[in-house]
Protein backbone atom coordinates (compact mmCIF):
# COMPACT_ATOMS: atom_id res chain seq x y z
CA UNK A 1 0.00 0.00 0.00
CA UNK A 2 2.26 2.98 -1.54
CA UNK A 3 0.37 6.21 -1.66
CA UNK A 4 1.72 9.50 -2.17
CA UNK A 5 0.17 12.61 -1.71
CA UNK A 6 1.25 16.59 -2.12
CA UNK A 7 2.95 19.09 -0.40
CA UNK A 8 0.47 19.61 2.60
CA UNK A 9 -1.85 22.95 2.34
CA UNK A 10 -4.17 23.44 5.41
CA UNK A 11 -6.22 25.86 2.69
CA UNK A 12 -7.46 22.59 0.70
CA UNK A 13 -9.91 19.94 1.46
CA UNK A 14 -8.51 16.93 3.48
CA UNK A 15 -8.83 14.17 2.06
CA UNK A 16 -10.39 11.63 5.03
CA UNK A 17 -8.13 8.44 4.00
CA UNK A 18 -4.87 10.24 3.12
CA UNK A 19 -2.04 11.10 6.05
CA UNK A 20 -0.34 15.03 5.71
CA UNK A 21 2.62 15.84 7.27
CA UNK A 22 2.73 19.87 7.70
CA UNK A 23 5.75 21.80 6.30
CA UNK A 24 6.92 22.46 10.18
CA UNK A 25 7.38 19.11 10.71
CA UNK A 26 8.88 18.41 7.20
CA UNK A 27 11.87 21.51 8.13
CA UNK A 28 12.58 19.61 11.49
CA UNK A 29 13.00 16.48 9.87
CA UNK A 30 14.79 18.32 7.46
CA UNK A 31 17.03 19.46 9.96
CA UNK A 32 17.57 15.96 11.74
CA UNK A 33 18.41 14.12 8.53
CA UNK A 34 20.90 16.96 8.11
CA UNK A 35 22.67 15.95 11.84
CA UNK A 36 22.40 12.51 10.85
CA UNK A 37 24.32 12.73 7.55
CA UNK A 38 21.01 11.04 5.77
CA UNK A 39 19.12 12.44 3.35
CA UNK A 40 17.19 9.54 2.92
CA UNK A 41 15.97 8.75 6.43
CA UNK A 42 11.88 9.04 6.21
CA UNK A 43 9.79 10.07 9.25
CA UNK A 44 7.45 6.60 10.66
CA UNK A 45 4.74 7.44 12.98
CA UNK A 46 3.12 3.97 14.46
CA UNK A 47 0.86 3.38 16.87
CA UNK A 48 0.95 0.93 19.86
CA UNK A 49 -1.06 0.10 22.91
CA UNK A 50 -0.54 1.48 26.12
CA UNK A 51 -0.80 4.82 27.29
CA UNK A 52 -3.21 6.80 29.62
CA UNK A 53 -5.76 6.83 26.80
CA UNK A 54 -5.42 3.33 25.45
CA UNK A 55 -2.90 3.70 22.21
CA UNK A 56 0.15 5.90 21.93
CA UNK A 57 1.86 7.32 19.06
CA UNK A 58 5.26 6.31 18.57
CA UNK A 59 8.21 8.42 15.88
CA UNK A 60 11.16 7.16 14.12
CA UNK A 61 13.64 6.97 11.34
CA UNK A 62 13.31 4.98 8.66
CA UNK A 63 15.60 3.64 5.71
CA UNK A 64 13.43 1.44 3.37
CA UNK A 65 9.50 1.13 3.08
CA UNK A 66 8.17 -2.38 3.70
CA UNK A 67 5.61 -3.93 1.80
CA UNK A 68 2.27 -2.61 3.60
CA UNK A 69 3.58 0.73 4.15
CA UNK A 70 1.64 4.04 3.25
CA UNK A 71 4.07 6.97 2.19
CA UNK A 72 3.01 10.65 1.95
CA UNK A 73 5.28 13.30 0.59
CA UNK A 74 5.77 16.87 1.65
CA UNK A 75 8.65 18.01 -0.95
CA UNK A 76 11.73 15.63 -0.19
CA UNK A 77 10.09 14.76 3.01
CA UNK A 78 8.26 10.85 3.17
CA UNK A 79 6.07 10.07 5.96
CA UNK A 80 5.87 6.44 6.60
CA UNK A 81 3.43 4.87 8.26
CA UNK A 82 2.33 1.02 8.43
CA UNK A 83 -0.62 -0.94 7.37
CA UNK A 84 -1.77 -1.25 11.25
CA UNK A 85 -1.21 1.75 12.43
CA UNK A 86 -2.89 3.17 9.37
CA UNK A 87 -6.28 1.93 10.44
CA UNK A 88 -6.53 3.86 13.18
CA UNK A 89 -4.41 7.26 11.74
CA UNK A 90 -5.76 7.88 8.00
CA UNK A 91 -6.84 11.39 7.38
CA UNK A 92 -4.52 12.40 9.91
CA UNK A 93 -2.14 15.05 10.02
CA UNK A 94 1.50 15.16 11.88
CA UNK A 95 2.47 18.48 13.07
CA UNK A 96 5.86 19.61 14.83
CA UNK A 97 5.65 22.09 17.86
CA UNK A 98 8.15 23.98 19.98
CA UNK A 99 6.47 25.56 23.14
CA UNK A 100 6.19 25.31 26.90
CA UNK A 101 5.61 21.81 27.13
CA UNK A 102 8.70 20.95 25.31
CA UNK A 103 9.49 20.46 21.58
CA UNK A 104 7.58 17.00 19.86
CA UNK A 105 6.19 15.71 16.81
CA UNK A 106 2.05 15.51 17.66
CA UNK A 107 -0.76 13.99 15.75
CA UNK A 108 -3.95 15.37 14.97
CA UNK A 109 -6.03 12.57 14.71
CA UNK A 110 -9.72 12.54 13.51
CA UNK A 111 -10.63 9.40 14.21
CA UNK A 112 -9.51 10.08 18.36
CA UNK A 113 -12.48 10.01 20.95
CA UNK A 114 -10.29 10.46 23.46
CA UNK A 115 -7.03 12.45 24.19
CA UNK A 116 -4.61 12.22 27.12
CA UNK A 117 -3.73 15.66 28.26
CA UNK A 118 0.06 15.29 26.48
CA UNK A 119 -1.41 14.26 23.41
CA UNK A 120 0.58 11.48 23.40
CA UNK A 121 -2.27 8.25 24.03
CA UNK A 122 -5.63 8.62 22.41
CA UNK A 123 -8.78 6.21 22.11
CA UNK A 124 -11.10 5.41 19.30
Amino acid sequence: MNESANQYNPTQPVDPTLMHLTNSAAQKVRRLREEEGDDSLMLRVYVTGGGCSGFSYGFNFANDLNEDDASFDNADVTLVVDSLSYQYLQGSTIDYTEGLEGARFIVQNPNATTTCGCGSSFSI
